[in-house]
């Protein structure tokens, strides 16, 4: 590469709720954060519409707004999109460079950037395992999407969808990308690059996890959806 990696991160945006077009703006503003930073790549992590039942028109706009991305797009369905046979998935007007994990891909690698993106999708409403076992690297570098809860103690262990930290060290990858969220924030041991982007609605930012070329590590900010402001996490 002749450039530094850039990859932008966001989830929960929940489009459909209420049964109309909300969402869709955030979907837009995502987007045009994403462009402005240069990414590379956009990472979707779950829960991107709001049901299964999502109306074609708003499909239809949703569809538009990708289409004009001007970068690959990874999305993971959450627990709200599940992947189940009615999935809103199966009618989403499909472009080239966007992936849907579990449908179009099982890993998404992109060999131009060596990067390769994996992770597990939710396929029902039932409690899951939310991370992947880890798998051989095909790519010098690994990005992991999981859409579930982080377990920051005992008082976490009621609820579904949990995320250790040893599952996350378990991954070895060079950055997790969380959902499920509202809020923007890393978790895991030190040294994890894990990281919740929250909800735009809420957070009003974007994550952008920028790789340096020469192999020096990653950095990650948050990049406000009002102004461009960034803010390191």
């Amino acid at each position: 590469m002749a450039h530094d990696l850039v990859l932008a991160h966001s989830s929960d945006l929940h489009i459909g709720r209420d049964g109309g077009d909300r969402g869709i703006g955030g979907l837009r503003q995502v987007l045009a954060a994403a462009r402005e930073a240069g990414a590379d790549v956009l990472l979707l992590a779950g829960d991107i519409f709001d049901h299964n039942r999502v109306p074609s028109p708003v499909l239809d706009a949703a569809a538009a707004a990708l289409s004009g991305a001007g970068c690959a797009v990874v999305i993971l369905p959450g627990n709200h999109d599940p992947l189940r046979d009615d999935a809103v998935y199966h009618r989403l007007a499909l472009r080239p460079g966007l992936h849907v994990l579990g449908l179009t891909d099982d890993t998404a690698a992109f060999p131009d950037l060596q990067l390769e993106v994996g992770g597990q999708p939710h396929t029902d409403y039932h409690d899951m395992h939310p991370l992947p076992r880890p798998w051989p690297r095909s790519q010098r570098r690994t990005v992991v999407m999981a859409h579930g809860h982080y377990v920051g103690g005992p008082a976490d262990l009621h609820r579904a969808w949990l995320i250790h930290d040893d599952d996350i060290a378990a991954l070895g990858a060079d950055y997790v990308a969380l959902g499920h969220w509202d809020r923007r924030e890393r978790v895991g041991r030190e040294g994890a690059f894990a990281y919740y982007s929250g909800s735009p609605d809420l957070a009003r930012s974007i994550n952008i996890a920028r790789f340096a070329r020469n192999g020096a590590g990653v950095s990650v900010v948050a990049r406000s959806l009002r102004d461009g402001t960034e803010t390191t996490l």
